[in-house]
């Protein structure tokens, strides 16, 4: 089964109704949030749950789960917020396929400057990776690309992931109109190619995620994620 890091690029969801009071209310200020939405995979359809919560300090624990007939998949990351700047501390990703199970577990040593994987890891990708200040993981690109573009920052990353370094740049397309729990909403289009992969977000100002992340393969869609509903 394909990993669950590079079909969802850790997805993303917020509020239709609840902008203000649930989404992150200036650049860099972390709210807590709880969202359902649709997910389609290879036309499979299933359900998901992403939350944003305190784990202490100045530690959040943001995870996203997909559930479907065929499949569950779970995506967590801790990450630290020093006044804006965030920094992975700690990944664990699952993901299952009728008998067919996967775990990987990240850590993210900021004393020691690197990053080192355990689990179903191949010996090239156990690690470990330095880290350079302004790393992320891909779950954590969610929340930067919906901070920086209302803000109009350059959507570029470092990201550290899977044993491995890439950057990741994001082009901006445009204004489009999308409906979210009903309603027309003005998104902010962005897009990113590698290869025969393209990435397709949406971002609404105040939604502390994306409100949509479309993936395409040799120009066929692989996964799509739509905002249901904030609780």
């Amino acid at each position: 089964m394909t990993n669950l890091k590079a079909l969802f690029m850790k997805p993303l969801l917020v509020a239709a109704t609840l902008y203000a009071s649930s989404a992150m209310a200036t650049a860099g200020e972390v709210k807590p949030f709880t969202a359902d939405y649709a997910a389609n995979y290879m036309g499979i359809q299933g359900i998901g749950h992403m939350v944003l919560a305190q784990a202490g300090g100045n530690r959040w624990r943001y995870s996203l789960d997909i559930g479907g007939s065929m499949a569950n998949l779970n995506q967590t990351t801790v990450f630290e917020d020093s006044n804006g700047k965030w920094r992975p501390v700690s990944n664990t990703d699952t993901s299952a396929l009728l008998v067919k199970r996967k775990q990987t577990n990240a850590i993210y040593d900021w004393t020691r400057g690197e990053a080192r994987w355990t689990g179903d890891v191949k010996a090239d990708r156990a690690g470990p990776v330095k880290l350079q200040s302004g790393d992320l993981d891909a779950m954590l690109i969610n929340l930067a690309i919906a901070r920086d573009v209302p803000a109009g920052k350059p959507l570029q990353y470092r990201m550290v992931d899977d044993g491995r370094v890439k950057q990741l740049n994001y082009q901006v397309l445009g204004k489009e109109t999308i409906t979210i729990a009903g309603k027309a909403r003005t998104a902010t289009k962005v897009t990113r190619i590698d290869g025969d992969k393209q990435e397709v977000l949406w971002v609404v100002d105040g939604m502390p995620v994306p409100a949509r992340i479309l993936r395409r393969r040799d120009g066929q869609d692989e996964m799509d994620l739509r905002l249901q509903a904030l609780h």
